[in-house]
């Protein structure tokens, strides 16, 4: 069953791939929907990996995805830098205010 283990990985590893492709397109709806369906396979990964161990050789290719996905990550972060700003004053915009 290690094999399912492993999938997991590969899966995040894809994922965090298409949001980056969506990054790089600016279309930031569907960067949120793949961040979405990583999110679910983490908690899904966490689950599995309580009764699961990797093989020593899927823990080598592990690392190596784990590279990816950092790597994959920290474009992530560069590409929407700029957006951010925007992004909070219309998260703000939408509050209700109090006074």
């Amino acid at each position: 069953m290690s094999d399912m283990l492993i999938d997991y990985y590969k899966a995040i590893e894809a994922s965090s791939r298409s949001m980056l492709d969506a990054a790089k397109l600016q279309d930031w709806d569907q960067v949120v929907r793949f961040e979405g369906a990583c999110a679910v396979l983490i908690e899904q990964l966490r689950h599995r990996a309580r009764s699961e161990q990797l093989l020593p050789e899927q823990r080598t290719e592990k690392t190596r995805i784990m590279q990816r996905i950092l790597h994959n990550d920290a474009q992530i972060r560069y590409l929407a830098e700029p957006w951010l700003p925007q992004v909070e004053r219309q998260l703000d915009a939408s509050k209700p205010m109090l006074h």
